[in-house]
């Protein structure tokens, strides 16, 4: 009931699979490490889904960029 009132995230969407993650404490690592990014707006990564939907600003930051960001902290972006 509480997300009816939630606000969508603007800004462009992305949705990457994402590798090498072992429990959802990778997946707060990902968020963490992807929200301190200038230009991401919101970060949710899904750990038994193994992807990554991010809000960014593209004038800020690319979708490559974020992959990169990705991989910095050890984890695989799959294509």
């Amino acid at each position: 009931m509480f997300g009816l009132f939630e606000k969508k995230p603007v800004g462009e969407k992305v949705v990457l699979k994402i590798g090498g993650m072992h429990c959802t404490s990778c997946a707060m690592n990902i968020d963490g490490a992807l929200e301190d990014t200038d230009g991401v707006l919101k970060a949710t990564t899904n750990y038994a889904k193994s992807e990554v939907i991010v809000f960014f600003e593209p004038t800020k930051v690319s979708a490559e960029k974020i992959a990169a960001v990705i991989v910095e902290q050890g984890y695989e972006v799959i294509a």
